[in-house]
């Protein structure tokens, strides 16, 4: 027997043995299991494939199908104490994955059918194997040569005969084509041809990032490594990429001078490089050296190509090369200050360099998404937002795509625009749209997981999606964000993982408990969310918020001595105040206090500035209209204006999606005391946590069915 064999066994023995140790443990998933294991993610999906050949989800599910086969052979318990036992959450769904792993049902067992496990197991793998033997034997009476070649060439073609042997370099064990493309290097004499360089591997990279086959990192996934000294090994586990695309540039007057060598990560080894020179005396040779790179890459890589997905590549943005030459140094001086934050100077020179573009060439669609960009950044500079709120952004974009609507940028542009005027429907098809031009484009998804459509599994789905492929600047506030979106679906234990996975990312252990304060504060756990801020007020009692949150959680735990106390020094920070909840709690709380004079200001600031915010961008947009309704049918049931409570009341727990803090609220903010019992209060609130309940077991099923659970 082999090293290689004996380590393999003794890895998955290991393996079998913590998932055994928490068997009955229905959250034991991927994450908990690499953790136990203390390997990465990462490295454990890729060994654990290469070895057997599954996922970490189908391998745990396997060892918990296989002991719950053992006590039904020898332990008196019924079928559903054995699911629950083995960590079935479900026993209808642990019947359903056992007959479709032993080809029988569980209830066999008890009726005598099947005596002994390993008989089972041998019976499974000898029909499998008389299936294979047949299947063998009739492909070999087959009496045409010419069917033969044809089988041949296309399990070649496909790469099933590329490295096939079944170490963890072999491509064919690849359950995912990832890659990566760093920053290029410039070679140039002068550094100013940087952002020339630049912008070829962005071009590079977006041009994969539209192969459906591909899963490409995003360009902030790797900017963190352009002075890097880390092995491509190093750079491919932290990315948790398969490959990764390493290239050099030069520019001399109009010459380009490319070199780009893709290297596979598991074994650190070069699988194929090229060398180009080119004369750019029109922008067709610029473009076109790019698409010949990322179509090599492809053809190397066996990734599936559709004749669309080629044209994409292949079209030329813009007819002239100062243009675009201009658009490239603006979009650089938004991108490196990041897309989503605001940077005045750079921003000003972002614009002058768009409308330089666009005076060139005024069908240039990059250089109207360029200047729709800027708007969207301008929008929230502004202290007062206007009716017109945006209309900019829409119109840039919309002439855009009247000259390309292949445009993926466009469409997350506009369907960010519709996110923000409440059109949540509208601005997932924007999304889909921008998803279908570049399935890569960890933006939209971002945008979609926002956006209550399509329930709990779509956000949950959609914000992961988006966290795989950047890797860079913004993982964490993305895992935070992830962190959020599993406590407000109900599922804590993940909502920790996530938040502990920022933490072990940039080590900011105020931010780490203000989350879990969060946490025990949307579940309703006043006393545990205190806890977690007298551990932030020791490390930091300046931290930017802590009054607010001591005089909530001093609030609902009935302290109101104390929560008077943080409510003025809030007050005194001069941190915001008006918005669309806010002045409600500091208005509760003077009255409680006997202040009824301040109490009523803030009461009346609080509905006056709840109306506005619902004229002002409309009476549909998320937060906005969702938070306004709640408070005002909070403040009007507070004073007994029960008709206008019902009102808004109605329109906020008929919100397609219910979070867990909404329900949460609903139970306990001290403004809804004077109809807590009524009937129509209740039927509100059995209405919303019925919703939430529904929506919050199909998320469960899902994530045990994805073995994230």
């Amino acid at each position: 027997m082999s090293e290689h064999t004996v380590k393999d066994q003794t890895f998955i023995r290991k393996l079998t043995e913590i998932i055994l140790a928490n068997l009955g443990n229905e959250t034991f998933g991927v994450e908990k299991l690499a953790h136990e294991a203390g390997i990465s993610r990462y490295s454990l999906i890729r060994r654990l494939y290469a070895i057997t050949n599954k996922t970490i989800k189908q391998f745990i599910r396997e060892v918990r199908l296989k002991r719950a086969l053992e006590m039904l052979q020898n332990e008196e318990l019924t079928i559903s104490e054995v699911a629950y036992k083995v960590g079935f959450g479900s026993p209808a769904y642990f019947n359903t994955c056992f007959h479709e792993f032993f080809g029988f049902p569980p209830g066999e067992i008890k009726k005598g059918g099947f005596v002994n496990i390993k008989e089972t197991v041998s019976v499974q793998i000898t029909q499998q194997q008389k299936q294979k033997n047949h299947v063998r034997r009739a492909f070999f009476l087959i009496p045409s040569v010419i069917l033969v070649i044809a089988v041949l060439a296309y399990l070649v073609y496909n790469g099933f005969f590329k490295n096939s042997s079944t170490d963890a370099g072999s491509t064919v064990n690849n359950p995912e084509k990832s890659i990566a493309v760093l920053p290029f290097k410039n070679l140039s004499d002068t550094s100013t041809n940087q952002y020339f360089i630049d912008g070829v591997m962005e071009d590079i990279l977006n041009n994969l990032s539209r192969i459906h086959d591909l899963s490409v990192i995003s360009r902030s996934s790797v900017e963190q490594f352009r002075e890097s000294i880390k092995s491509t090994s190093e750079i491919a586990e932290n990315l948790n990429v398969d490959y990764i695309v390493e290239g050099s540039g030069q520019k001399y007057g109009n010459t380009l001078r490319l070199r780009v060598r893709l290297i596979e990560t598991y074994k650190d080894r070069e699988i194929w490089a090229e060398s180009y020179e080119q004369d750019i005396k029109e922008v067709k040779y610029y473009f076109g050296i790019q698409s010949r790179i990322a179509q090599a890459i492809v053809k190397e890589l066996r990734a599936n190509i559709t004749p669309e997905e080629k044209q994409l590549i292949e079209k030329v943005p813009t007819a002239n090369l100062t243009a675009y030459d201009f658009y490239i140094r603006g979009f650089q001086e938004l991108w490196k200050f990041g897309l989503t934050v605001d940077n005045p100077e750079s921003t000003n020179r972002a614009e002058i360099l768009f409308k330089k573009a666009l005076e060139i060439d005024s069908a240039f669609p990059l250089g109207y998404i360029g200047l729709a960009h800027i708007c969207w950044h301008r929008a929230y500079s502004e202290k007062e937002l206007s009716k017109n709120f945006l209309d900019s952004m829409l119109i840039l974009t919309n002439i855009a795509l009247s000259f390309n609507d292949q445009l993926a940028e466009a469409y997350f542009v506009r369907g960010g625009y519709y996110m923000e005027k409440g059109d949540a429907k509208k601005a997932v098809e924007e999304y889909d749209k921008a998803i279908k031009v570049n399935p890569n484009y960890w933006e939209a998804y971002h945008g979609k997981g926002w956006l209550p459509v399509g329930g709990f599994i779509s956000q949950i789905e959609n914000l992961l999606k988006a966290t795989s492929l950047n890797r860079g600047a913004e993982l964490m506030e993305l895992l935070t964000i992830d962190g959020d979106m599993f406590a407000q679906t109900g599922f804590p234990e993940k909502a920790k993982y996530y938040y502990l996975e920022a933490l072990n990312l940039n080590g900011d252990s105020v931010k780490y408990l203000c989350n879990l304060f969060w946490l025990e504060y949307w579940q309703g756990n006043y006393e545990k969310s205190l806890k977690f801020l007298e551990k932030i007020n020791a490390k930091d009692s300046a931290y930017v918020g802590l009054d607010l949150k001591f005089a909530l959680a001093y609030m609902y735990t009935g302290q109101y001595e104390k929560s008077l106390k943080y409510v003025k020094r809030w007050i005194a920070s001069d941190l915001p105040i008006f918005n669309t909840y806010n002045m409600s709690h500091i208005g509760y709380i003077y009255w409680v206090d006997g202040n009824k004079k301040k109490a009523e200001h803030f009461f009346d600031k609080q509905v006056e500035y709840c109306l506005e915010s619902l004229k002002r961008v409309g009476p549909d947009v998320l937060n906005i209209n969702r938070d306004a309704h709640s408070t005002l049918a909070a403040v009007y049931a507070f004073r007994g204006d029960k008709d206008r409570a019902y009102e808004n009341l109605k329109i906020f727990s008929q919100q397609q999606i219910i979070q867990l803090w909404m329900v949460t609220f609903m139970k306990n903010y001290p403004l809804f005391n004077s109809i807590r019992n009524d009937p129509g209060f209740q039927k509100n609130l059995k209405d919303m946590e019925s919703k939430y309940q529904a929506e919050h077991e199909q998320a469960r099923k899902w994530l045990d069915e994805q073995g994230m659970l």
